[in-house]
């Protein structure tokens, strides 16, 4: 999609810039049946209490009901429409059944209007059909894939997102996650062909604090500009840069330390870890 940039009017359109929505965009109202209004959390837990912080406000949201599970076997549907979903940064395609039934899912790149998608067993493994591991050809492109069968698509749901299908043995089948992890899935598990679309929503440049505001996402204070009573990283004779490893307000280490439990059910599953950065230690990888 391309990006388009606007003449330096104000200061903050001076490095903002913007995706070209009418340029792969054929529709910019939803179906009003596949949408349901949400109450939003702002990031408060069923007490009311913050959990995530810095979310709030924000402009209004109709959720689009996506179907990840793809579960309506060998019947052709044709795409009327690419729109816009303002609750993922990749595109959703609208697509119409011979039955009449219409549906949302994940649109991929080079997915056209009028184009024909099915899902099953048996179908062709073109661009936006959903099909099992077992049946997909090895070395695929893939994304929004289940984790358990018939659970609906869990991994690869963001723009740009693809996956690629490696080695199948039994019930099981190797796939290769954009971060480079390399895990095992269930062969049953479904998965739709092709990489997601909307590609250069990753080099849009926000340009001004107001437009992070209309999206939900309010200012917060970087940590050494707190006092110490209020951060391990805050206080100091001046602007003080150390002192201790970067941490959260609670001690814990942000960069490098580990986020996965290790007594997970499904560590076994991974093959081989996510990549890492050149100041981390990488584990070891095992070769399949």
């Amino acid at each position: 999609m391309p990006i388009k940039f606007y003449n330096p009017t104000s200061a903050g359109r001076r490095d903002a810039s913007v995706l070209d929505y009418k340029a792969v965009l054929t529709k910019f109202k939803p179906e009003r049946s596949l949408t349901v209004g949400q109450r939003r959390a702002n990031g408060r837990n069923h007490h009311g209490v913050i959990t995530a912080k810095h979310r709030g406000g924000g402009n209004k949201r109709l959720y689009r009901l996506i179907d990840f599970k793809r579960q309506k076997d060998d019947v052709t549907a044709t795409v009327q429409a690419i729109e816009y979903d303002p609750n993922r940064s990749c595109h959703i395609a609208l697509i119409q059944y011979q039955d009449g039934q219409k549906s949302y899912i994940l649109a991929p790149a080079g997915l056209k209007v009028g184009a024909t998608v099915q899902s099953g067993q048996s179908v062709p493994p073109e661009i936006g059909n959903t099909m099992p591991l077992s049946a997909i050809p090895g070395g695929l492109e893939i994304h929004n894939i289940e984790l358990n069968p018939g659970q609906g698509g869990k991994l690869i749901r963001s723009a740009g997102g693809v996956g690629r299908l490696g080695a199948k043995e039994g019930e099981w089948a190797v796939v290769i996650l954009p971060s480079g992890e390399m895990r095992r899935v269930k062969s049953a598990c479904r998965a739709t062909i092709g990489q997601l679309g909307n590609l250069d929503w990753i080099n849009v440049s926000i340009g001004k604090a107001g437009r992070s505001r209309h999206m939900g996402i309010r200012p917060h204070t970087r940590a050494k500009a707190m006092n110490p009573i209020d951060h391990p990283m805050g206080g100091g004779e001046g602007r003080a840069n150390g002192g201790r490893h970067p941490c959260s307000k609670t001690g814990v280490p942000s960069k490098g330390g580990i986020t996965r439990n290790p007594r997970k059910n499904s560590e076994k599953l991974i093959l081989r870890r996510r990549k890492f950065g050149l100041h981390q230690q990488r584990p070891q990888t095992v070769n399949v």
